[in-house]
């Protein structure tokens, strides 16, 4: 794969998305402990109102700001209308927030968050996909990246159709609704972005190479396949149609972190940094979330369910989030402020742009708080949910330290 630099957005337009998503996170992660995990479920509105706000705030935020910057470099063509992103955030941003409040409180301002947040998605999308049109050779990651956008296109009108529904605009069947929309959306496009990107990261961050891609490209058309089944049967409720299309997305989950673990046996690079601590710990979460969705399968239960998707969320693709950042913020504050200045003056190495000793805090203190919360959630005792999440809590202080990329810190690499 190869990457240049040159097609890269200004680092002032995307440093927004960062520090937002940041904030969200340490945010969101204090929201946590007015959740009583007893209650916790798919509609309760206090549940419903949290997810929205991590996920829009925080995981699609970052995933936003990170597109703005990976995918013209990946895809050797500059942005389409570049100067659109600095109005996705603000619109994003606000759509969150009413969404959250919305859930929570007042239900009236559900569709008004919808329809802004909705607005925000399509000017990415639509900019995303005339990006992709000045492509002149498709390879499997902007295959990756256009199948993902075709997920969340339809993700976003089905989450229209419930913001409506669930504020009494209209009537639906908003519990079948919902799986298609988290399908969509967390599967279809989340998913499908990571495995598409990291494809792209982990070989040039570890130094990786002479690997096959078999796996994660056969996981590709397994995984679009199990969540197009998974959206069919939330509108014709054949069960062995939802049923199938979750196996077909556990076989594809198991074919990718197969192709992760080939990645990491052909690595160069063996410092073991946060970037590496954050990447194995992410991708233990993964796989003892496919491991307990392949139990789940075959023995529904409600606390177990929540407990993969507690792993699947803040355990695998906040990690991932949050590791690649610390390799990639410290980069582009180097790249901006100091890259100028080579040859002319002393500058700061680019290992000098990486906390040490807060990063491995963070890390600790929030590997510990995802286990032990994911105990509380399986037993469905509060009192060790929550103790998990205090130490998710002081670890989210370091992380909105850490990533105050206005005044980046100096150490040596972790």
């Amino acid at each position: 794969m190869n990457i240049s630099q040159q097609f890269a957005p200004p680092f002032k337009l995307i440093s927004p998305y960062f520090i937002i998503g940041i904030f969200v996170l340490t945010f969101s992660t204090f929201l946590l402990f007015g959740m009583d995990i007893s209650y916790a479920h798919s509609l309760n509105s206090s549940t419903l109102s949290w997810v929205h706000i991590f996920l829009l705030g925080f995981v699609m935020m970052i995933i936003f700001g990170a597109m703005a910057q990976l995918v013209p470099v990946v895809l050797e063509v500059g942005h389409f209308a570049v100067d659109l992103y600095y109005i996705i955030y603000p619109l994003l941003f606000i759509g969150t927030i009413l969404m959250g409040m919305g859930f929570y409180y007042f239900p009236i301002l559900l569709p008004y968050g919808g329809v802004i947040a909705f607005v925000s998605f399509t000017i990415f999308l639509l900019e995303t996909f005339l990006t992709i049109l000045k492509v002149k050779k498709f390879n499997f990651v902007i295959s990756t990246v256009l199948v993902a956008n075709i997920f969340l296109l339809f993700g976003l009108i089905i989450g229209i159709v419930l913001a409506l529904g669930y504020s009494g605009t209209l009537d639906v069947n908003i519990n079948e609704l919902l799986k298609a929309h988290v399908y969509l959306v967390l599967v279809g496009y989340v998913g499908i972005t990571i495995m598409g990107m990291s494809l792209v990261l982990l070989p040039m961050f570890w130094l990786s190479h002479s690997f096959s891609w078999i796996f994660v490209k056969s996981a590709l058309v397994i995984l679009s396949f199990g969540i197009l089944l998974v959206v069919l049967s939330s509108f014709i409720n054949v069960k062995f149609i939802e049923n199938l299309g979750y196996i077909l997305s556990f076989i594809a989950l198991i074919l990718y972190f197969f192709q992760i673990f080939i990645i990491y046996k052909t690595r160069v690079r063996v410092e073991v940094d946060i970037y590496f601590k954050s990447m194995v710990f992410s991708y233990l979460c993964l796989l003892i979330s496919i491991i307990m969705g392949i139990i789940y399968i075959f023995n529904p239960n409600h606390n177990l369910l929540l407990a993969l998707s507690w792993l699947g969320i803040f355990g695998f693709i906040t990690f991932v989030i949050t590791g690649h950042m610390y390799k990639i913020v410290p980069f582009l504050v180097w790249f901006e402020r100091f890259s100028p200045f080579v040859g002319k003056k002393k500058v700061p190495m680019l290992s000098d742009m990486v906390p040490v000793k807060s990063a491995n805090i963070q890390f600790i203190f929030s590997s510990l708080g995802v286990i032990i919360a994911s105990i509380g959630i399986l037993l469905g005792v509060d009192s060790i949910f929550k103790s998990g999440i205090s130490l998710l809590s002081i670890g989210a202080i370091p992380v909105s330290l850490d990533f105050d990329i206005f005044s980046p810190p100096t150490s040596s690499q972790p």
